[in-house]
């Protein structure tokens, strides 16, 4: 269920309330009871859970040379003709 902001437009208090996408936003402010409009916000990152999202997760530790570590600059499979 997401959080929703709220800002009444007649004391000016901010407020938020968590309800399902699919119920009715509030209407009185719980300060004043006067109307309140519903403010539009950025939304929320995306969150994710359980293993294999890090990237050291599934980590390979050979690269695609074969080797262990990382080639100097000038090698021939760090170069890309």
């Amino acid at each position: 269920m997401p959080t929703y902001d709220y800002v009444c437009e007649k004391c000016e208090h901010r407020f938020e309330a968590f309800h399902a996408m699919t119920a009715e936003g509030v209407k009185k402010c719980p300060e004043c009871g006067g109307k309140v409009k519903r403010l539009i916000g950025a939304g929320a990152a995306v969150i994710f859970k359980g293993s294999g999202f890090h990237a050291t997760d599934y980590r390979n530790n050979s690269l695609p040379c074969g080797k262990s570590k990382p080639c100097s600059a000038d090698s021939p499979c760090a170069r890309k003709d």
